[in-house]
C-alpha cells in the first residue's frame, strides 16, 4: 500500500502555503493509518502494509514536531495581537498538546505492531480508537487554520514578517 505523497504546491516563500501543505500530508499519512487498523485489526501486515505504517509513523514522529513548532514558535508569536487570533491560538495549542499525547500513543503501538508482525486484540481496538480521536480532531483543528487563522495572519502579517517565518522553517528543517 505504497501512498504518493506528491510535489509541494508552497516553498518557503510562502509559509502560511507550505503550512496548509502540511495539513494535506497529515491528512493522508493519517488517513493510511486508519485505514490500515481497520482493515488488518493487527493482524499480520503485508510488506507494503508494513513500509506504508513505517512512513506514516515517522512523518508523525520527525515532520510533524516541526510543523507545530513553525505555527508555535514562528506564526502565532507574530500575530497574538490580534484578539480573534489569540482566541483560536489557544484552542489550537491545546489541540497540539492533545495530538502530541495521542501520536505518541500510536506511535509506540504501531511500531510494535510493525515489529511484532501482530497487535492483541485489545491493542488493535485502542489504536482505531486513538486514530479516530485524532481524525476528529484534526477535521476541526485543520478546518479552523485553513479556513479562518491562516486568511487571517495573511491580512496581518507583511512580506517582511512572511518571510522570517519562511526562513525559521527553512531552518527547522536544514540538517543540523
Amino acid at each position: 500500500m505504497p501512498i504518493q505523497i506528491g510535489q509541494r504546491e508552497s516553498d518557503f516563500t510562502n509559509p502560511l502555503g507550505l503550512l496548509s501543505d502540511c495539513h494535506r500530508r497529515i491528512e493522508r499519512f493519517l488517513s493510511v493509518l486508519s485505514k490500515v487498523a481497520r482493515e488488518r485489526r493487527g493482524g499480520p501486515l503485508s510488506a507494503d502494509e508494513s513500509a506504508a505504517v513505517e512512513r506514516a509513523l515517522r512523518y508523525f514522529r520527525e515532520a510533524a514536531p516541526k510543523h507545530t513548532h513553525d505555527e508555535e514558535d514562528s506564526l502565532f508569536p507574530r500575530i497574538r495581537d490580534s484578539r480573534e487570533a489569540v482566541v483560536m491560538m489557544d484552542e489550537l495549542e491545546a489541540d497540539h498538546t492533545t495530538a502530541d499525547s495521542a501520536h505518541r500513543e500510536v506511535d509506540s503501538l504501531g511500531r510494535r505492531w510493525v515489529k511484532d508482525g501482530s497487535l492483541p486484540e485489545d491493542s488493535a481496538a485502542r489504536l482505531i480508537e486513538v486514530l479516530d480521536q485524532l481524525q476528529g480532531l484534526y477535521a476541526r483543528h485543520i478546518g479552523i487554520e485553513d479556513r479562518e487563522l491562516f486568511p487571517l495572519a495573511a491580512r496581518l502579517l507583511d512580506r517582511e514578517k512572511l518571510t522570517a517565518i519562511g526562513n525559521e522553517m527553512a531552518s527547522r528543517r536544514s540538517p543540523k
